[in-house]
């Protein structure tokens, strides 16, 4: 029977198909490669882009040249512009403003091959402290509203490169999706007296039925209205609001459940494009603070299509249980095997 689930963070409801439960295999296709060619973001082509905006290298060499095993640059096609004023204007009834604010890439790695689900957990830490601080001083502008920190893996999921590589945009408005996360935190919590995101958190511990992993610090789980098969949430356990205001202890942990997240996924799944998104309360908004909130990072695999009955009602047809999802991935060592003898019983 199909069930309609409703997302206690957001409000929006997902069908959950169960009626087309599927396995892991059966969502693996053939993944679009771009063409083996020069790459701009490989060690060595440093010319080859933007001046970098941070690097993290070793100590003696040079900006833009060899070196770093972490770099950020401006995107060299940018959403926004950091130029300029907002220039409010109305049209009629229509409202509009200047794209102000700034686009950036962050290059995860020299090496072109690898992808972030193979990092060591020391590598992946690095990458957050380049998410943070990059965080930090983009917020430092009064103008900004909001810093979406996010990545986009493999062509289907709307990478143009293969190197790997996330990116960090800064808005002066705050998206739609946060507004909806947020004002249904504060609705709960206006409710109950308590975060529902904590109250999340505490729910999956205790049913244990969507947990991925865990660790003290932080929890992976798949979660109960999930919009898409193995959608995957990383929040942590200790309430925070803003990503910003990360701690040293706090950063190995995370880094080390997203690196086994992302590790998992590839491993169940064959390495699918997918997006991420660190959600994080918003900044500089006058008289507004955010104690309900609680800052996460969502993985969605791009395993489905969004088709007309999404578009047209808002609904998402997700034919994968979070349940089975959670079951799988949760069962990733033994999972080479299984995939053997399944595709000896296929054949």
């Amino acid at each position: 029977m199909p069930e309609l689930r409703k997302d206690p963070t957001s409000g929006r409801s997902v069908m959950i198909a169960t009626e087309r439960g599927k396995r892991p295999t059966d969502f693996i296709q053939h993944r679009e490669h771009a063409q083996v060619g020069f790459c701009p973001f490989c060690e060595g082509n440093e010319e080859k882009t933007p001046g970098e905006i941070m690097a993290y290298r070793r100590p003696g060499t040079e900006r833009n040249s060899p070196g770093w095993w972490i770099r950020v640059v401006p995107n060299k096609f940018p959403a926004l512009i950091a130029e300029g004023d907002l220039d409010r204007t109305g049209e009629g009834m229509y409202d509009m403003m200047n794209g102000l604010g700034s686009h950036e890439v962050v290059i995860e790695n020299p090496c072109h091959e690898m992808s972030m689900g193979d990092y060591s957990v020391k590598q992946v830490e690095e990458i957050i402290w380049a998410f943070r601080d990059r965080m930090v001083a983009l917020t430092q502008d009064e103008r900004i509203r909001y810093v979406l920190i996010f990545k986009n893996h493999g062509r289907e999921a709307g990478a143009s490169l293969d190197h790997p590589h996330s990116q960090i945009i800064s808005l002066p408005i705050v998206p739609k999706r946060v507004k909806e996360e947020v004002d249904g935190a504060l609705e709960y919590y206006n409710f109950k007296e308590r975060c529902v995101f904590c109250d999340i958190i505490r729910q999956e511990r205790s049913s244990k039925k969507r947990v991925v992993l865990e660790n003290d610090g932080f929890i992976a789980i798949n979660p109960f209205a999930s919009r898409f098969p193995f959608e995957t949430w990383i929040l942590p356990k200790h309430h925070s609001q803003n990503f910003a205001s990360i701690e040293i202890a706090q950063v190995a942990q995370f880094a080390a459940v997203l690196r086994e997240s992302l590790h998992r996924i590839k491993v169940v799944l064959d390495d699918p494009p997918y997006n991420f998104m660190l959600h994080t309360a918003p900044c500089n908004v006058p008289r507004q603070t955010y104690p309900h909130y609680h800052w996460h990072l969502e993985i969605m695999p791009k395993l489905t299509k969004v088709a007309g009955f999404e578009w047209g009602t808002g609904f998402y047809i997700n034919p994968m249980p979070p349940e089975k999802a959670a079951a799988y991935l949760c069962e990733t060592e033994n999972w080479h095997e299984e995939q053997k003898r399944y595709t000896h019983v296929q054949t």
